[in-house]
């Protein structure tokens, strides 16, 4: 695990807003020119439209410049490692596709080893819709 990507994990957890579950989680993500992008769970009063720590991230990475995502972390109020969950998956399967190394609390793997067969934008090939 890269110490740096599991510091900027653990800042961003430190600025969440999660008054309503008290479960703060921060996420950090390496893109492929070396930058770190992060992000942190926002919660609303309207349970529904709280955004998870994943997609401040991603966020971050368009408005950076875009690219790949080649390594990712997230971590939770104790700032262990913590697994995303599946609304989250689809978006770094998005930006970083089934070679994304995943650190999760069982070690690191590929995001395609966590969502076999995951669906993409390869799915949504423009012959492919009837």
């Amino acid at each position: 695990m890269s110490a740096d990507l599991l510091k900027a994990a653990r800042d961003a957890m430190s600025k969440a807003y999660a008054p309503y579950s008290g479960f703060p989680v921060g996420a950090a993500g390496r893109a492929e020119d070396g930058r770190i992008v992060t992000g942190c769970n926002v919660e609303n009063a309207s349970y529904g439209v709280g955004l998870c720590a994943e997609c401040g991230m991603i966020s971050e990475l368009v408005a950076t410049g875009g690219g790949r995502l080649v390594e990712f972390a997230c971590v939770d109020r104790t700032g262990e490692l913590t697994v995303p969950c599946g609304r989250c998956r689809q978006l770094l399967w998005e930006h970083g596709g089934p070679e994304l190394s995943v650190h999760m609390p069982r070690g690191e793997m590929t995001l395609g080893e966590i969502m076999v067969d995951g669906f993409g934008p390869t799915n949504l090939e423009v012959g492919d819709i009837q």
